[in-house]
Formats: C-alpha cells, structure tokens, sequence
C-alpha cells in the first residue's frame, strides 16, 4: 500500500464541509432576521407568563351550554372542509390534464402541435399561481369579494387546493410507466384514449390516496378561515383568545384533534381499501363495490355539507356574483409600484423568508427528536430486540405511542393558531411566526422521518444490533445514515410549505408581508394587495423551483442521474 493511501485524510463530514458552512451561515442570518432571542423562551419573565398562559388552559371548559354551542361551529368547518375539497377536484382534473406533459400517452416521434403546448403552458402557469397564493390570502380576497360567510371559505379551499391537487396528479401521470401509453398510440389510439386506458387505471389509487390526505389538510386549513370571516371554529377560536377564555380555547384544540384524528384513521382505512387492487376497474366485485362505495359516500357527504351550509350556488356562480368579484379584482389593477411601498416590501419579503427558514430548522430538529422516540419497537430492529424484558419493551411501546401523540397534536393546530397562542408567550413580532412553523412542522415531520426510518433495509441495523450496539447507537449509525437523503428531502419540501405559511403569519402579529397584507385589505388598498400577492407569488415560486432542484440532486445520486428512466415524463409527484 504506498504512503499516499496511508496518509491520506478522510473526509470530513457533510457539515463541515461549504454545504454545511453555507447552511450555518444562513441560518445564523434568519435568526437574526426574525428577532430570534433566546432570553424570550428562558427569562425568569417569560416562562411565568408561559406557566401562567398553559394554567389558563385547565381544565377545560366543559359546561353543557359551551359543549353545545361547540357543535355548530366544528360541524361547520368539517363541512366547509369537504366542500372545499370536492370543489378543489373539480377544478384540479381537467387542468391536471392540460399541465401534463404534451409527450405523455403519445408514441414515439408524435410531436404534440402548438395548441397543446400553448394549453399545457396556459395550466401550469395557472396552478402556479393558484397554489402560490396561501389559503389565508384567498380567504382574506374572497371574503372582500363574496361577503362573510362559510362560502368565502369554500372558495379559498377550493382554488387553493386546486392549484396543489392539479400539480400533483399532473405529475402522477408524468411518473406512470410510459409503455402501456405508447403501444396504445402506436396502434393508433388518439393520445385521450390512450391516457384513459393505460395510465389512468394505474394511477387511480394513487389519484384517490392523495385526495383523501389533501381532506385531511383541507380541515386543519378550515379551522382558521374564520380568523377572517370565512366560517368555521376560527371565529370562535379568535373570540376566546381575545376574551382571554383559555379554557374554552383548550376544549375548541382537543374537539378538533378529535375530528382531525378520526378522519385521519377514516381516510388510512380508505386508502388502504383502494390499496388492495390496482386498475380503473378492479378485478373482483368486491373491489369494485368498495370503490364505488367509498365514492358514493365522499359524493353523499359533499352533497350534505352544500345543504348545511346553506351555500347558494344558483347566486355563487350567477353572473351578477362573476361581475362582483371580477370588479373586485380590476379594482386591483394596476398594482402599486411606488418606490417607496416597493422599499417597505423588500425588507418584509426578506423578513418573510428567514421567518420560513428558521421555521423549518426548528422543525427538523424537534421533528428528529420525535421520530427517534416514534420509531416502533421492534421495526427492523431499529429500536428493539428479541431479549428485551417486557418492562423495556413496554417502556418503549409507551414512548413511541407518547411520541406519535405529541406529532399528531403538533401537526392538528395550523401554523396560524399555534403563531396566536406563541404570541401571548413570547410576544409580537417574526420570532413567534418561527417559533409557530417550527411547531407545527415538527409534527409534519417528525411523522415522514418516522416513516423513513421504518423503511429502510434492516441488514445495516441488524449487523450493528448483533455485535452488541444498543438500539439508539444502532439507529443513528446504520439507520439514520440510509435515510438522510430522504429526510433532507422531507425537509426541503416543508420549507416550501413554510414559506407560504409565513407569508400570513403577519395577520396575527408574527411578522412578514402578512402584515402589509393584512393592512392593505383593512384600509382597501388593492392596488398594494396586488403587489403584496404578486410578491408572495413570486417568492414562493422562487423557493419552489430552488428546493424542487435541491431536492432532485439530493434524492438521484450520481447512479440514478444515469440510469433511464420507465416513466412517460420527466418529475416524481411531490405531496406539497
């Protein structure tokens, strides 16, 4: 072995090499941005009066009369909640089909013509645009445009969603193996028929899995629309915290934890259900009639929730409500480019975005924290073994059953309320937006990282586990290394989603361009509404393409950059 081998250095690790410096770099830059203090979570002062805020919540308020008032407003944001979303695929699958690429379902050598280029141009650019735009800010636009009410909620929901569910299942489609389409066209089936028999029925379960975790999101989303008039529990949520009933705010969270978690345990037995066969038209009936059931129930219960909130769609969709609103929009035009609003702007979008990185920090490392705890006993041996005593092993059923818990409570509250309760502990101002997104999120990922670290191959851990290792060394050496591409990827694609959380964040006092925003729509300055959304549209689609890039390096190592490709278009679908 010559002397160049022996004396040559290993690496360093990732961290201490210039991605890990820039990383640091820019994180030390949005803390200090976002007013990030440390004395404002451990002064004397400041955990009195978080002691005294958490004291308020217990016990919470129980008497008949609130219980019953309760009701209205939690069945109303459920209802909203769906509408919103049967609304949302509406609208999402025929631009989902347009924004798929031209080259999908056609045989070799079929070049699409013009038209269908100029229409998948067309639907990309307008999902862009309406899922840059965070719900809270359709919301805040369509309540000027429509009125108070469940309806402006519906149609925030609506578009918003909209925009996320087109993305996605476009980009299904374009990540279904390619051959089934292609034998079709080159027998001679036009390019739809194509699509409808050969990578619709393989994509079908997805389509439908995917639609029912956006459910999932859309209610969390419902419970804030009312903070501005658009129905549901947030106007009573808002009404609580400024009466300072916390006891009655502790019994609103834990009754839509409770809804929140029973539709997640509905919608994991759905997709399991459309799990079971593949295909647009299942083998067995069996199949068959729980698919249909599963649709017929979803239509059933939009169908209700149109009928209980008293939605006027004769009058939503009439011409003399297309007229208000498109008024309300041209009163927009043209946006305000003063100098002077144009240099107030820059330092709020600036501030805007560190809030959303130093978020998604905070959330990675709660979030790793959490799913070390939540990883199951016994799961490829990642934090278990054969001859643990039962009082071990149960002691580690309880944490991870504990740490599951708290993700799911993290993640129950949108980042907006959780913003209005850190507010009251650590004050206004962008810290408490962080402090929110990083809250938040920790549930989102904890849970995926989880996940991740369930899943990867048992041989490392097990290696490790025989030569004596414990379970937490086992983890972060053999099991932790496996996953970091993935989890680097999981906490990219959150920090897209921050970023269009912290662009409202000001409503409530946490800083960023919500505050201008929430200015603007008070005192009817739509000319600097436009510019304030036409800014956060800009700033999220520039923290979409930079993290979607990021995120494809780190996912396709060098190895998987030149393998080819099976499916019929360039992109995986991304949940966003």
């Amino acid at each position: 072995m010559s002397a160049a081998v022996l004396h040559e250095r290993p690496p360093l690790p990732l961290l201490l090499r210039w991605p890990g410096l820039v990383l640091a770099a820019v994180l030390g830059v949005a803390w200090r941005m976002s007013e990030g203090s440390l004395a404002a979570l451990l002064a004397p002062e400041a955990r009195a009066a978080a002691a005294d805020f958490a004291r308020g919540f217990w016990p919470p308020a129980h008497s008949p009369e609130f219980l019953r008032f309760l009701v209205r407003p939690l069945v109303e944001t459920v209802a909203i909640a769906l509408a919103g979303m049967t609304l949302a695929l509406v609208l999402a699958a025929p631009l989902a089909w347009l924004a798929t690429a031209p080259g999908v379902a056609r045989a070799e050598g079929d070049a699409p013509g013009p038209l269908r280029r100029g229409a998948w141009l067309a639907a990309r650019t307008v999902l862009n645009l309406m899922r840059s735009v965070p719900e809270l800010v359709w919301a805040l636009v369509f309540v000027r445009a429509l009125g108070l009410g469940p309806a402006a909620g519906v149609a925030a929901i609506g578009i918003g969603y909209a925009g996320v569910v087109g993305k996605v299942f476009a980009e299904i489609w374009e990540s279904s193996p390619c051959a089934p389409a292609r034998a079709l066209a080159a027998a001679g089936a036009p390019p739809r028929r194509a699509f409808a028999l050969a990578v619709l029925p393989g994509s079908a379960p997805l389509l439908a899995s995917y639609a029912l975790y956006r459910l999932d999101c859309a209610l969390r989303a419902s419970a804030v629309l009312g903070l501005v008039g658009a129905g549901g529990m947030g106007v009573q949520l808002e009404f609580s915290l400024k009466m300072f009933a916390y006891d009655e705010v502790a019994t609103l969270v834990l009754a839509l934890f409770a809804v929140v978690a029973a539709v997640d345990l509905l919608s994991a037995w759905a997709r399991r259900r459309l799990a079971e066969s593949r295909g647009l038209f299942p083998a067995g009936p069996g199949a068959l009639r729980w698919r249909a059931a599963i649709l017929g129930t979803w239509l059933a219960l939009a169908a209700g929730a149109a009928a209980y909130l008293e939605l006027p769609l004769g009058e939503l969709f009439s011409g003399a409500t297309l007229r208000s609103a498109a008024g309300f929009f041209g009163s927009m035009f043209p946006p305000d480019l003063s100098p002077g609003f144009l240099r107030a702007l820059v330092p709020a979008a600036a501030e805007t975005l560190a809030v959303s990185i130093l978020g998604s920090a905070i959330a990675s490392v709660l979030g790793l924290g959490l799913a070390l705890a939540a990883v199951h006993p016994g799961t490829r041996g990642l934090a278990g073994a054969p001859g643990d005593s039962r009082l071990r092993s149960g002691a580690r059923l309880a944490l991870a059953a504990g740490a599951r818990g708290a993700m799911n409570l993290l993640r129950t509250l949108p980042e907006l309320l959780w913003a209005l309760l850190v507010i009251f502990a650590v004050g206004l101002g962008p810290f408490a937006g962080a402090l929110a997104l990083g809250i938040h999120n920790a549930g989102v990922l904890g849970r995926l990282y989880a996940e991740a670290l369930e899943e990867v191959p048992p041989g490392p851990v097990a290696a490790l586990r025989g030569a004596g290792a414990r379970p937490l060394a086992a983890t972060l050496l053999a099991a932790l290394p496996q996953a970091w591409p993935q989890l680097v990827a999981y906490t990219l694609y959150r920090w897209e989603v921050a970023v269009r959380a912290s662009a409202v964040l000001g409503v409530v006092g946490a800083g960023g361009i919500g505050a201008l925003l929430h200015v603007s729509l008070n005192l009817f300055q739509h000319h600097r509404t436009a510019t304030l959304v036409a800014a956060i549209v800009v700033l999220v689609t520039a923290v979409d393409l930079f993290s979607g890039w990021l995120r494809a390096r780190i996912l396709a190592g060098p190895a998987s950059r030149a393998a080819p490709r099976a499916a019929c278009a360039p992109g995986l679908a991304n949940a966003t």
